[in-house]
């Protein structure tokens, strides 16, 4: 990636005609290009609404996980994930590498996030416990004489 694509413009200053080629090129092949440019521009908005809500079901499981204290990562499922994400990626002509490379990220982030529902939740237990105090019965014995 270039250094102008690591910035992070607001929303209004998008250029979708933003382009070192303007200018240097025939400008039926730069109006061909911006067509579809605007096409992939689409899929990415896209992408990012479609992780966006993998990552609210994501959420929800690890919050179930939390509560019932299970791993953050289940290894079987993983390696079931790959293989039928490898498996359509060869179906659509997309590299099953890359499709890999792209799920391992994403369970990489889902498990981080996992760990830390479950820090958060485990913390949340221990100020609820220490705000309740001792049960009963349960701490020290005290002498009535004392």
């Amino acid at each position: 990636m270039t250094e102008q694509n690591q910035t992070h413009p607001d929303d209004d200053s998008y250029d979708p005609g933003a382009s070192s080629l303007a200018g240097q090129v025939d400008p039926a092949v730069m109006a061909e290009l911006l067509s579809i440019r605007s096409s992939i521009d689409n899929i990415d908005a896209t992408l990012v609404y479609l992780l966006a809500e993998r990552f609210k079901a994501t959420q929800k499981v690890g919050f179930l996980k939390a509560t019932h204290k299970l791993p953050a990562g289940d290894p079987g499922r993983e390696t079931a994930q790959i293989a039928r994400l490898r498996r359509l990626a060869a179906e659509a002509h997309l590299d099953p590498a890359f499709a890999e490379k792209f799920l391992n990220f994403i369970i990489g982030e889902v498990i981080r996030h996992h760990e830390a529902i479950a820090e958060d939740h485990e913390a949340a237990l221990a100020a609820d416990t220490r705000a309740a105090g001792p049960v009963p019965g349960t701490g020290p014995a005290v002498s009535a004489t004392a």
